[in-house]
Formats: structure tokens, sequence, C-alpha cells
């Protein structure tokens, strides 16, 4: 995003009494939310998993809206992050007529966008730059959180069903996605995925500090890899 227009010192920090209120009450909206989803007939289950990504799709063409009409939309707030693209995956994954590609868009749902939109929310870049109250403060909870939500309906769907075997379909989504997103972000000076430079107070920047700036796109690749890999061994651990 670009937030040069954003006065100093108007955010509350990460890990502030704020951040962890808004992380319980998502937490708590997101397991409310998964109780009544498995309440309902699974016609209307099938029918809420077909919605979600077009609400979300009307959501950030609300945001983008809000933004032209207030002056401060731009080419940092377009949907390029891993965790915007994530909607159009959930789009593919509703419109899909066989349970193979349901399978595997689910899969990548679930081992890739779920955990990235959990960090998301865990180290929330926006936190130290907008009050609680910010439309696009509580945009951001509210669209990581449904990133959240909709993989996890996934599997209670049983759209979704994990293996090991199957880690390749993360690799091939990111060997589609980054390349082309690391070359906008050279062209525009943007900072999408984070490839270019890593966000303060996250484990990326601790990366960058271990591998040096000259080195952080293959410490950023070994560090995913290794977080995919060990998703993938917790799966096999409680699956058996």
């Amino acid at each position: 995003m670009q937030y040069e227009d954003l006065p100093e010192g108007i955010g509350y920090g990460r890990f502030s009494p704020q951040h962890w209120a808004t992380l319980i009450l998502c937490a708590t909206l997101i397991l409310l939310a998964v109780w009544v989803f498995r309440k309902r007939s699974e016609a209307h289950r099938n029918r809420i998993i077909k919605g979600i990504p077009w609400i979300m799709i009307g959501l950030e063409c609300f945001k983008d809206l809000f933004l032209l009409q207030a002056g401060h939309f731009g080419v940092g707030y377009l949907p390029l992050h891993l965790c915007s693209l994530g909607v159009f995956l959930f789009l593919l994954l509703s419109v899909s007529r066989t349970p193979k590609w349901k399978g595997i868009f689910g899969e990548i749902a679930v081992t890739l966008i779920l955990p990235g939109s959990v960090a998301a929310l865990l180290f929330p870049d926006w936190a130290h730059l907008y009050p609680v109250w910010n439309f696009m403060n509580l945009y951001g909870y509210l669209w990581h959180s449904l990133l959240v939500l909709y993989p996890i309906l996934c599997l209670a769907q049983g759209y979704v069903h994990l293996s090991i075997r199957h880690m390749h379909y993360d690799w091939l989504f990111l060997a589609c996605v980054v390349p082309p997103v690391l070359a906008f972000d050279r062209m525009f000076h943007c900072n999408y995925m984070f490839v270019n430079w890593p966000p303060k107070g996250t484990p990326l920047e601790m990366i960058a500090s271990i591998t040096g700036m000259q080195y952080y796109l293959a410490g950023y690749a070994a560090f995913s890899i290794g977080v995919i890999l060990v998703i993938y061994l917790v799966i096999e651990v409680i699956k058996k």
C-alpha cells in the first residue's frame, strides 16, 4: 500500500490492547460463523460457499470506490497481495464443477491463503498507520477474517482432503503469481507480497536481518518453503 499521505502517530500498534481485543473479536466471529454454517442444510452451505467470494469482490470494489471518492486511491491499493489474490482462488473454487478442482483450489486456500491471512492478522502492516475506528483498519480485519473463514468452511464442507502429496499445488500457484507480481513491484516501486522489502516488526524483517537485503528474496523463499512443509507435516501428524 501507499501510505505517504498519512500523518505519523495516529495508529495503535501491533500487540497493543486494541490489537489483542480485535484479534479476540475476529476469532470469536469466525468460530461463530463456522458453528452457524455447520447447522445449515447442505444446499444452504453450498450457496454460502458460492456466495462468499462474490461478496468479497464486492467489498474490494467498495473499498476502491471509497478511496477514489476520498482521493487516496493509487497503484498501491490494487489486489496484488497474496491475501487479495486469495479471493480469486476462492472464486475459482466456487465455480469449479468437479471435486478434483475444488480440492486443488481448496487445498491451496487452506495451506497457503489461510496461514498467510492469520499472519496478516497477527502482524498487520496497517496497525501503526490507522486509528482503530478508521475505515481501512476495520476493512483490513474484516477482509482477512473472511480469508481465514472461507478455507475453514471448505474443510467443513468436505471439499478439501489434505495430503502432503499435494504440496506441489502451493509451489505451482506461487510459481504462477510471484514472478508477475515481482515484475510489477519493480516497475512501479510497490511492495506487493513484500518481495521488495520486509514490513517492520515481522518475521520477514528478521529474515532480512540474517540474509541482508542482497539475499532477502532467497531467504524469503526458503522461509516460505519451510512454513508450507511444516504445515503439511503437522497435517500428516494430525491425520495419523
